[in-house]
């Protein structure tokens, strides 16, 4: 595992405030290390706590981050990638409470040029608070795919 040397919002197609993670803290060619701090300015916050199934939101970045890493070490461009769907998910803690540091794990099972497939998960000091395997598409051209609804 190596340091990333590239800030969260240059690995991740999104614009605030939907950019939840903190920071890739580690990442190498299989596994991507990310985390995120549950503050009094974290979206999605109800109270003090976030709803768990928000998890599969932080998984999904995670990935997204991952396939940016790489992109940019190859010196190619940063693309959008669609969540497909998840299997095996669970959520083990219905809330992340504010003061939560949570770590954030993607690590790929499957890759060709379009479709991925990761297990991710979520841990708070060292304890399991979510799982799933997520699978994704990157199109070709997501101007096309994204434009696509603008011909009407």
């Amino acid at each position: 595992m190596r340091d990333c040397p590239y800030s969260i919002d240059a690995l991740l197609p999104h614009q605030p405030p939907m950019i939840l993670l903190d920071k890739v803290v580690a990442y190498d060619d299989a596994t991507l290390i990310a985390s995120v701090a549950i503050t009094e300015s974290s979206l999605f916050l109800a109270g003090e706590r976030v709803p768990g199934h928000v998890g599969i939101e932080y998984m999904a970045q995670a990935c997204g981050a991952y396939a940016g890493a790489q992109a940019l070490d190859a010196g190619e461009p940063v693309k959008i990638g669609f969540l497909l769907g998840t299997r095996l998910c669970r959520v083990l803690v219905p809330w992340f409470r504010i003061g939560d540091r949570l770590i954030v794990t993607a690590s790929i099972i499957f890759r060709d040029e379009q479709m991925a497939a990761f297990d991710c998960r979520v841990e708070i000091d060292g304890q399991l608070a979510a799982d799933a395997q997520l699978k994704f598409y990157q199109p070709d051209d997501d101007q096309l795919l994204i434009n696509k609804g603008d011909e009407r």
